[in-house]
């Protein structure tokens, strides 16, 4: 979700860019010398620091092309949207929460998975410092953040916009649709995954299908028909 998400800022705002490739479990000893961590996705630009977290990767994309803003002007939208977006995806936000969920049942009991999978999501929770107590508390947060984004919808279509912050699409908007992927996936032939990765993004935790509010799925649906590019290119 986060990879996408900046691509789809980069897409909307129509700037250029070259996609390098993360061999996952790989050799990080490059990666870690230049950016001192070793996550997806960085963000490059001539010989300024990498920037390695969305809010970083958001405001160089305003800088390098203003059109169309995605940035509210006006100071309390702004301080909503940023707000938001952090809850989708800053720590302990929703995608950080749903991916302990993820790990959590392998971390739990390793020998309930097969090799491969528990291979791999031991070697994911040792790269994000996996926590169980956060695991624990983890759907509730998930719950709490899409209650929050359903009154927001809420309160938008009461007015009249089509959107969750102001009267045009913000990054709001792209970064909720991209990051809606770790609760429920777009179609095969709109995201083509393995179906493992289907399975481990598709929530079952039922108070997160009751709090994923349809709207919500509409809105993104929305977004991408209208503004990102389908299908979507991993």
């Amino acid at each position: 979700p986060w990879s996408e998400g900046i691509k789809g800022i980069f897409d909307v705002k129509k700037i250029p860019y070259v996609r390098a490739n993360q061999d996952i479990g790989g050799d990080y000893s490059d990666l870690l010398d230049w950016t001192s961590q070793a996550a997806a996705p960085i963000a490059a630009w001539n010989d300024e620091w990498p920037r390695v977290t969305w809010i970083e990767q958001l405001n160089l994309a305003e800088r390098l092309q203003p059109e169309p803003p995605l940035i509210p002007d006006d100071i309390h939208d702004r301080a909503l949207m940023y707000g938001l977006c952090n809850e989708l995806l800053g720590q302990n936000g929703l995608v950080w929460m749903r991916r302990l969920m993820v790990m959590q049942p392998t971390m739990a009991d390793p020998e309930s998975q097969p090799e491969e999978v528990r291979n791999f999501l031991t070697f994911f929770a040792g790269k994000y410092n996996y926590d169980g107590d956060q695991a624990k508390i983890a759907s509730a947060r998930v719950v709490e953040i899409l209650k929050a984004l359903s009154e927001q919808m809420a309160a938008q279509k009461a007015k009249g916009s089509k959107y969750l912050i102001g009267d045009r699409l913000s990054a709001l908007d792209i970064y909720w649709s991209t990051a809606a992927a770790i609760l429920s996936p777009l179609p095969h032939n709109m995201c083509p995954m393995p179906d493992n990765f289907r399975h481990f993004y598709s929530t079952t935790d039922a108070d997160i299908e009751a709090a994923l509010d349809p709207a919500l799925l509409e809105h993104r649906d929305f977004v991408y028909q209208n503004y990102l590019v389908l299908p979507l290119d991993m």
